[in-house]
């Protein structure tokens, strides 16, 4: 369950290979005892008397129960980050994050990446959606090993199921593993999954004014990739003004402008990839 929407408390997360076909049930995203669920859909995990004549104070004492739960959880979440951080540093195996709005073009951009560079670096993705294993299709009919998660009604992908993901797919020492996390700029930026880097998809169909929007996402990003500029010339979009924006809220984030479909800027995203592996493969912060 995600503490912020209260989504997928009880999703049924899966894993699958696309390599060998096995599918893996890894039951509830989180376990709470004696969870209790309010008409609202708000969530907690702690007893209390339900007098109506004490509101005021019942009120309180489900929001602080709502924080506390929500530390556990994201407390819960950064340990096992931790855990997947040593292991793939141990590996020397570089794990980027990539993050957007749904459409931004994650999954076409990864298409490209794994045919220009697979032969050159080796490619691993793990394939985050709420459900279907298309993308995870595409992504091995261009030519990489892929573990498809499906978090049901969560929103994101936490570092239990990366961990569970990892063990599946067997990356090699000094590959690079490619996490597609689930369509959304809120949740994933909360939840640490071991990455080295998250990467902030942002396509030009969008709006200049996404990275103050969800400023918690663009922050927490160590690269912006601007994608789809083959279609400025039909739209009214400022480029200048939307890396701006970004800088305005984290004045140490990279910015690439580049093309999945025709390939325009594409090099800058891959010359910016092997810097970061050699870093990964150096033990380099």
């Amino acid at each position: 369950m995600c503490g912020h929407c209260g989504c997928g408390g009880d999703s049924k997360v899966t894993l699958l290979d696309l390599e060998t076909g096995k599918k893996t049930a890894m039951g509830a995203s989180h376990h709470h005892e004696h969870e209790h669920v309010h008409a609202d859909g708000t969530r907690h995990s702690h007893a209390h008397g339900h007098g109506h004549e004490h509101g005021h104070d019942h009120d309180h004492s489900h929001g602080d129960s709502v924080v506390k739960l929500e530390a556990r959880i994201l407390a819960k979440n950064d340990a096992l980050a931790a855990q997947n951080r040593a292991w793939l540093a141990g590996r020397e195996v570089l794990a980027l994050n990539l993050v957007s709005s749904p459409g931004a073009g994650k999954t076409t951009l990864l298409e490209r990446t794994i045919r220009d560079i697979g032969q050159e670096l080796p490619l691993f993705v793990l394939e985050g959606d709420q459900a279907t294993a298309n993308d995870g299709m595409r992504i091995r009919a261009a030519g990489a090993p892929c573990v498809q998660i499906n978090t049901g009604t969560g929103c994101h992908l936490e570092a239990d199921m990366i961990a569970r993901g990892l063990a599946a797919l067997r990356p090699p020492l000094g590959s690079v593993v490619m996490i597609e996390n689930v369509g959304n700029l809120v949740c994933p930026s909360l939840f640490d999954l071991g990455e080295r880097a998250k990467v902030a998809i942002l396509s030009v169909t969008e709006g200049e004014d996404k990275p103050l929007k969800y400023p918690h996402m663009f922050r927490a990003s160590s690269i912006m990739i601007l994608n789809k500029i083959d279609l400025l010339p039909h739209l009214d979009f400022d480029v200048e003004k939307v890396i701006a924006n970004a800088l305005a809220v984290n004045p140490d984030i990279v910015t690439c402008q580049l093309s999945a479909r025709t390939g325009e800027g594409l090099e800058a995203w891959y010359d910016w990839i092997r810097r970061e592996a050699a870093a990964a493969r150096q033990h380099l912060i």
